[in-house]
């Protein structure tokens, strides 16, 4: 499941960001007036004719605007050029409410609960509370449904699952639905997929798919075939896609006054005890993706003799595997059972992804109202939809990749310098030290004052403006005059060594590094998210630039280069600037140790124990209440805890 489906999202940390939402509620009332349109048929060779103001892209989960109905957002906005620099947020938030209109809906991809949108796992069938859509789409759920919006989120950390895993020098899985993505296992992961034989032989019996033409027939045969298993005693597992058909069958079912548990992410408190009796006796159960997973319906001897569970699909999912764990709850270890999977061309597998074939076989075959086809042919047909799905979706896992292995490089980089700072024995002087050589490098250039350039044209006037505004020190403009490039570099880089040495004199080593190191992460954080904010907004739009004939990934990763050797610049230029110009209050020194610690507190609060792959997270020692650091240490040595138990050392957790 994480490593193959879930794949294609990934992981995010985010924090939330204050920007106003009233554009969210707006921007939904102008959805509700757009007019859906679709596609006309053409000839071969003749240009596309788009009807209505939008169309829906199932195929690639795409709301796509006409001119028309870019015309009237327009209008309704009262702007000219909805896609114009200015308007760039209006745009963004029309799109993510389109989406939320036309492409996500209540009950299959979210529950509105407590005034709560919350996200149902499309795998699992389970509720995914804590999480929320990324971009502004999970405001625009909310703008839709009618419940409080609120804030924005901005990513403070984000990896995928590939390169999370990759972290690992051993990984290794079990499950019994490997084999369909053996070829992405080895690709991505370098992981062979060994198949163990049965512990005994399977006794299920897996029928071909029963195929009607529409989803009204479908339900009808499904409550036929299940009064008739109820009447014989046989227990049936119901699976269904999503929350919404599993309340559809549960009605149908109610109709036909058939006794059933319901088990969705709406009433999955009730779970334990609804799969206890699903092995009883003349037991129906209708469930989502919920029970095909991970879950063991017991059976007695009795019902073996009458069959074992029977599974009935009601409809295909996107991947063969989740099919594959459905059948997998019945005929375990040996034990008899059934399985069968009823569909119609209403699914919207076959309707998206192959339904026209399939479609004309039916016409051929001259299949009427209520009939079904049982083929080979046919059930071989929707496998094949499955596969083109799976590898859309690998394709898709595949670009997520792509993009994030340039990425990984920066985060691995940024990290691995993070942890150094928050190791006491790091040579955080020597760093400062070669940050300040720079600094003046970076000064000189941009007061226009260049090596081997003649005296007169120095912008001495600007250097003096620099200086003062970044650094705080005030410099004579007859102390610079006559001086060559040389001079100037050195005397620069004298007045600020001697501030600065003059400030941290009363500081002892441990509060020096402490300082230094705590203030430089307070400059790194900000700006690593900051960065990660500009490579999403630059993301969003690379692929615009395959319409120039360039490579979009190519692109990005010159892009991206370019953003992250600005970052290192920035994060070297303003630590220097904000060492320089702290100020420290030596008259009372306790008021002094306590915005230390609290500095210090703030960080592991907000983010505490940032690793890198590559270095193995070490577990802290843990007491009932943390004693102080000047406090005799627990652990009875004698010494202050400072000294003791509670130093700070590589990779310990932060500045500990």
């Amino acid at each position: 499941s994480i490593l193959i489906d879930e794949a294609r999202t990934p992981l995010i940390i985010s924090g939330p960001v204050q920007r106003d939402t009233v554009h969210y509620v707006q921007a939904n009332k102008i959805a509700l007036q757009m007019e859906k349109g679709a596609k006309a048929d053409t000839k071969p060779g003749e240009a596309e004719q788009i009807t209505g103001d939008f169309y829906v892209d199932e195929k690639n989960k795409q709301v796509v605007m006409t001119e028309q109905g870019l015309q009237k957002a327009q209008d309704l906005f009262e702007v000219e050029n909805l896609y114009s620099l200015e308007n760039a947020s209006l745009s963004h938030h029309l799109d993510q409410a389109m989406k939320a209109q036309y492409l996500f809906v209540e009950d299959i991809d979210y529950v509105s609960r407590n005034g709560e949108i919350v996200i149902v796992d499309e795998f699992t069938g389970r509720l995914s509370e804590g999480r929320r859509f990324s971009e502004g789409l999970h405001q625009a759920i909310e703008a839709k449904e009618g419940v409080e919006v609120k804030d924005e989120s901005q990513t403070l950390a984000e990896i995928t699952y590939q390169n999370y895993f990759r972290g690992y020098e051993k990984l290794a899985g079990m499950t019994g639905t490997a084999q369909t993505e053996a070829t992405e296992f080895a690709e991505i992961y370098s992981l062979e997929v060994l198949s163990i034989p049965t512990n005994l032989p399977i006794a299920r019996k897996d029928m071909n798919d029963l195929i009607y033409n529409t989803e009204k027939e479908k339900l009808d045969a499904v409550a036929k075939k299940v009064q008739e298993l109820h009447t014989s005693g046989q227990p049936v597992l119901i699976g269904t896609a999503s929350i919404e058909k599993s309340e559809l069958v549960h009605q149908r079912l109610k109709a036909a006054k058939i006794p059933h548990n319901t088990l969705n992410a709406k009433n999955h408190e009730n779970e334990a005890q609804i799969i206890m009796e699903a092995g009883k006796k003349g037991a129906v159960t209708v469930a989502t993706n919920m029970a095909g997973r991970g879950v063991d319906i017991k059976i007695t001897d009795e019902i073996k003799a009458l069959g074992g569970l029977y599974i009935l699909g009601t409809e295909r999912h996107e991947s063969r595997r989740i099919d594959n764990q459905l059948r997998g709850r019945s005929g375990r270890q040996g034990d008899p059972g059934a399985s069968q999977f009823y569909l119609s061309l209403d699914d919207n597998l076959l309707r998206i992804f192959g339904g026209d074939k399939i479609r004309n076989i039916m016409n051929k075959l001259g299949v009427e109202e209520g009939e079904y086809i049982d083929s080979k042919i046919v059930t071989r047909s929707v496998e094949k939809a499955q596969t083109k799905v799976e590898n859309m979706h690998y394709e898709s896992r595949k670009h997520v990749l792509e993009y994030d292995d340039i990425a990984s490089e920066q985060r691995k980089a940024i990290y691995k310098f993070r942890n150094n700072l928050l190791d006491v024995d790091y040579d955080i002087d020597s760093k400062i030290r070669e940050n300040r050589l720079e600094y003046v490098d970076h000064v000189l250039l941009e007061s226009e004052i260049y090596n081997g350039g003649a005296e007169e044209d120095f912008n001495l006037e600007k250097l003096i403006n620099i200086l003062r505004e970044e650094v705080n020190i005030g410099i004579e403009v007859d102390t610079l005059k006559e001086k060559d490039y040389d001079e100037l570099h050195d005397l620069i880089l004298e007045l600020l060594t001697d501030t600065y040495e003059a400030k941290m004199e009363p500081l002892n080593d441990e509060q020096r590094s402490e300082v230094q190191r705590i203030l430089y992460l307070q400059v790194l954080d900000p700006q690593w998210r900051d960065h990660l904010y500009e490579m999403d907004v630059m993301k969003t739009g690379i692929g615009l630039r395959g319409y120039n004939q360039k490579d979009p990934l190519t692109e990005y990763k010159k892009d991206s280069y370019n953003l992250f050797i600005g970052l290192v610049e920035r994060v070297k230029f303003e630590a220097i600037k904000v060492l320089q110009v702290v100020q420290f209050n030596f008259e009372d020194p306790n008021e002094e140790q306590a915005k230390l610690e609290a500095m210090r507190d703030e960080l592991e609060a907000d983010l505490a124990n940032a690793k890198t792959n590559e270095e193995p997270e070490v577990a802290e020692q843990t007491f009932a209440k943390k004693p102080k650091r000047n406090e005799p240490c627990p652990c009875g040595s004698g010494k202050k805890y400072k000294q003791c138990c509670g130093q700070s050392g590589p990779k310990k957790g932060l500045l500990a």
